[in-house]
């Protein structure tokens, strides 16, 4: 029986065995792997499929053949093998040898590339050779978040030299300045600190200025993928033309080919070309580029020719920016000692930060309630855990002095200035409350003071809160930060 003998109800079995595949193995590994498969016939209890290419069939046989087989079996009882074949008629354009060289190459890459999310053009076995139209520059490139701006960056001090760098670099790219300030501009920093904002943020700029400017941005896993759907549907020239003839190329996270060596090749020699023509590369990581593990030599050293700038770990003040810019742009009222609380609880990243905002937003909007320190708390329970050490008498009184923004020294100091003198004794009352020192301990760590010293600023700040609003509210927020 042929193709095109096969009747109505084989078909039929044919056409939910695909669909089991697609759904058990997802949309992304069907169009990969298995878009192209196709019915050939029923010989003696055995089904052949078609395959465009051998690469394809060894693939198939080696990860999805047994489970065709199952399904099959399932379907219809008389189909005991399965036999997966290449294409009668597919012409292969290269003889066997380069076929098994290709397939050696990119063997242990594509295991990995398996779970990037591409979709692959499926190729028709009566196709005499894979014929691939160089696709648009905007297709290629992943889409752009539209709130990733520099207009809604925050600057501080631990992101000041990256932003400006960006901002430098998206600026001569977008007038065409052929002599680039920085190539490569190498931006480093640990998870949700700014990278990927920056990124979408010179290619935002480059493309509102410059709309006819080439700019391809995508991660470094995209890259790779883009790179093995080349190199199975033998297409490598129309890739490297596509990827060397870009003004600004631009790869997130390249840590990501860190020991897949092919691809890394291939990108050494399309960054090479690109620097060459004084073309713009912009690249991501989560390490300085001597620090990237399984990275070849020759590849740090070109990726740290030009400026590499590191994103440092947010402070206080950057994050406390940064919620209250979301806040603004949330169009939501949050008390200020809510978002000073976020700001000195949570310091991770600020992805973490904004997901947290967006918790305690949320939940307002959802129970009808207003915001207050009290309900961020519930909320953000698993975020903000009570510690398992003891509040020290030195934790106190760094947190105090930066809450009045006051010196640390100045809680051991003899000034009596009222602007250091309140403060001081707040971080008394404090020790008192929430340590287990005594009152000559304490008065000790304050500059060696007396005990009644310490004795006067509890009984203080006890009659000042009962009738001063506003210092209770401080207090009661140093106690959270400090408890939790």
């Amino acid at each position: 029986m042929n193709v095109s003998e096969i009747d109505g109800p084989l078909e039929a079995q044919w056409q939910r065995v695909r669909g089991r595949l697609r759904d058990e193995f997802g949309e992304a590994a069907y169009r990969s792997w298995l878009s192209s498969l196709s019915l050939a016939d029923l010989v003696e209890g055995a089904i052949r499929i078609e395959v465009p290419t051998r690469f394809l069939r060894d693939w198939v046989v080696a990860h999805y053949a047994d489970r065709i087989r199952a399904l099959w079996s399932g379907e219809n009882r008389d189909v005991n093998a399965v036999e997966i074949v290449v294409g009668e008629r597919r012409v292969e354009p290269t003889p066997v040898e380069a076929e098994r060289a290709m397939a050696a190459l990119v063997a242990d890459e594509e295991r990995s590339a398996e779970r990037a999310e591409v979709s692959v053009r499926p190729v028709n076995a009566a196709t005499v050779a894979p014929m691939v139209e160089p696709p648009d520059d905007r297709e290629i490139s992943a889409p752009l978040d539209q709130r990733f701006t520099f207009e809604n960056f925050v600057v501080g001090k631990p992101n000041e030299l990256a932003h400006a760098a960006a901002r430098r670099v998206a600026e001569s790219a977008a007038t065409g300045n052929r002599a680039a300030p920085f190539n490569p501009l190498f931006l480093y920093g640990g998870v949700g600190l700014g990278k990927t904002h920056l990124m979408h943020a010179i290619a935002w700029h480059i493309r509102r200025q410059d709309p006819s400017r080439k700019v391809i941005y995508l991660s470094a896993e995209k890259f790779m993928y883009q790179f093995i759907k080349a190199l199975r549907f033998k297409d490598t020239m129309a890739f490297k033309e596509q990827f060397r003839s870009v003004d600004v190329l631009m790869i997130d996270d390249v840590q990501f080919i860190s020991g897949k060596d092919s691809t890394q090749e291939e990108f050494f020699h399309t960054f090479n070309a690109l620097v060459d023509q004084n073309r713009q590369v912009i690249i991501s990581a989560d390490k300085s580029p001597s620090d990237l593990e399984g990275m070849e030599e020759r590849m740090k050293s070109r990726l740290g020719w030009g400026l590499v700038a590191d994103i440092h770990p947010t402070t206080y003040e950057l994050r406390l920016g940064i919620l209250q810019a979301k806040a603004e742009l949330k169009q939501t009222q949050i008390p200020a000692k809510v978002l000073e609380f976020l700001a000195h609880k949570i310091t991770s990243n600020v992805r973490e930060l904004e997901g947290a905002l967006t918790r305690i937003t949320a939940h307002a909007q959802l129970v009808g309630r207003s915001i207050t320190l009290e309900s961020a708390q519930d909320v953000l329970h698993d975020l903000l855990r009570a510690n398992d050490r003891r509040v020290t008498i030195e934790e106190i009184q760094k947190r105090v002095a930066e809450h009045f923004n006051i010196r640390l020294a100045d809680m051991h100091s003899a000034r009596r200035a009222r602007a250091v003198a309140r403060p001081r004794q707040v971080a008394m009352y404090l020790c008192k409350q929430l340590t287990p020192r005594s009152l000559p301990e304490i008065g000790r760590k304050f500059g060696g003071r007396d005990h009644t010293t310490v004795m006067h600023a509890v009984r203080k700040i006890e009659e000042l809160v009962a009738a001063d609003r506003a210092l209770g509210e401080d207090i009661d927020l140093l106690k959270r930060m400090l408890e939790t």
